[in-house]
């Protein structure tokens, strides 16, 4: 992890682009400076340990459920779908709360909480009797879990302003890279070690990330007076909202497009290879490849957006992605959509960064972590509606309008962002 040569702060920028002084930020930021690179290193490796750790099950979970007592192809199917949504459900009801007590007591005891519950749960989930302990187990994973979106929040607030995007690309690539390797591990632990002892072992390497977050990362002091004025802070704390609703937006969108093609990609899949025993493999590619490209251009898209502008970079995203989806509808060959699929990734990759940047920059410290949870939360949502709506479009309007439509819905948040943040005014 290379970090890019040191610069000072632009001066003609503000939190979106805009020309703004910044003297009063370079010394707010200057206490954290002698941390951020390490705090950085951790929870990157944090992030990725505790994101292959939660990831892992996918391939096997209706093994798991079916060994926990379900019996009947629908019954395993509906089961396994609860209790893999069940995470997803309460981690988005509490994200907010976590980053509102972040704001308050420190972002480093979040971590702290985060690593060692998600520890706890996922080894007890290894111990299930039944489904019911299984999905409860699931839903306290969500509530104590939050790793990765509190990296998000402590590296935001916690690293210089003008290598935040840069900071939080690097972070967003290990996030990327955890969700991506941990269905390839899933695939093959279980044959070696047993269903149960995966669970154990994901437990494991996540204690393992807290013994290092407790250890390694050094939050910068906060000043008395910012933690008593956090019980005050959240959204009326907000002195303009605009730009919060607008990246509160663009990150539910991004999940969105990322999500809408799950429920039919094998499908479509099928109708573009005419092999079929090759149609999982391909569905495989074209799922993983979106993540590889985030992987591949997060750090580098992060930069850029250091140098001209967040703004700037999130709405070339929307426009792009919008205009890789239309192809996506009418591509005759697996490879294609593969290759389709990449390219999508890569344009995404700079929209978590920018977003968590632009947000970090729009709210006053004490209002940073709930706001930043809001946004985690508006991207959970943005996680469950994808495969909802997509689902259903496919099914009832065909699949090419699945694409067709989520390209219409990116377009319409670029031009939302563009109007939200002056971007129009301050190019």
């Amino acid at each position: 992890m290379t970090a890019p040569p040191e610069s000072p702060a632009d001066p003609s920028r503000d939190r979106t682009g805009a020309p703004a002084s910044t003297s009063a930020s370079v010394t707010s930021e200057s206490p954290a400076a002698q941390y951020w690179r390490r705090n950085l290193a951790v929870c990157v490796v944090g992030s990725f340990t505790t994101l292959v750790a939660m990831t892992l099950m996918l391939p096997f979970l209706p093994l798991y459920v079916e060994e926990l007592g379900v019996h009947g192809h629908a019954a395993i199917v509906q089961w396994s779908g609860i209790a893999y949504s069940a995470t997803f459900f309460t981690a988005a009801l509490v994200a907010p709360l976590w980053g509102r007590l972040g704001d308050r007591y420190g972002r480093k005891p979040m971590l702290v909480r985060a690593s060692l519950g998600m520890a706890v749960t996922m080894s007890l989930i290894g111990m299930s009797r039944n489904i019911w302990e299984l999905v409860a187990l699931r839903l306290v994973a969500g509530f104590a879990g939050g790793y990765s979106s509190g990296s998000t929040i402590l590296v935001a607030t916690q690293t210089p302003r003008h290598r935040s995007a840069w900071a939080l690309g690097v972070l967003s690539s290990g996030i990327m890279a955890g969700n991506l390797i941990g269905p390839l591990l899933g695939g093959s632990l279980p044959p070696l070690i047993g269903l149960r002892g995966t669970f154990w072992v994901a437990g494991a390497a996540i204690f393992a990330a807290f013994v290092a977050t407790c250890v390694l990362v050094k939050e910068a002091p906060r000043p008395a007076r910012a933690a008593k004025h956090a019980a005050g802070g959240g959204w009326s704390a907000l002195p303009d909202k605009r730009p919060i609703i607008a990246m509160l937006v663009t990150g539910m969108l991004l999940m969105l497009a990322n999500m809408s093609i799950e429920p039919i990609i094998t499908v479509y899949v099928a109708t573009l290879v005419p092999n079929p025993a090759r149609v999982t493999f391909v569905a495989g590619l074209a799922m993983s490849a979106a993540a590889l490209g985030s992987i591949v251009s997060a750090s580098r898209l992060g930069r850029v957006a250091d140098r001209v502008g967040h703004a700037k970079v999130i709405v070339g995203a929307l426009a792009a992605s919008a205009l890789l989806l239309v192809p996506q509808a009418f591509v005759t060959a697996g490879w294609q959509l593969v290759a389709l699929r990449f390219l999508m990734g890569v344009s995404l990759a700079a929209l978590l960064p920018c977003i968590a940047t632009v947000i970090r920059h729009s709210a006053p410290d004490q209002s940073a972590g709930t706001v930043l949870g809001y946004s985690v939360s508006a991207q959970f949502a943005g996680q469950v509606l994808g495969p909802l709506i997509g689902g259903f479009v496919g099914g009832h309007l065909g699949m090419r309008a699945v694409f067709l439509g989520t390209s219409c819905l990116m377009l319409a948040g670029a031009l939302y962002v563009w109007r939200a943040v002056g971007f129009a005014r301050r190019a």
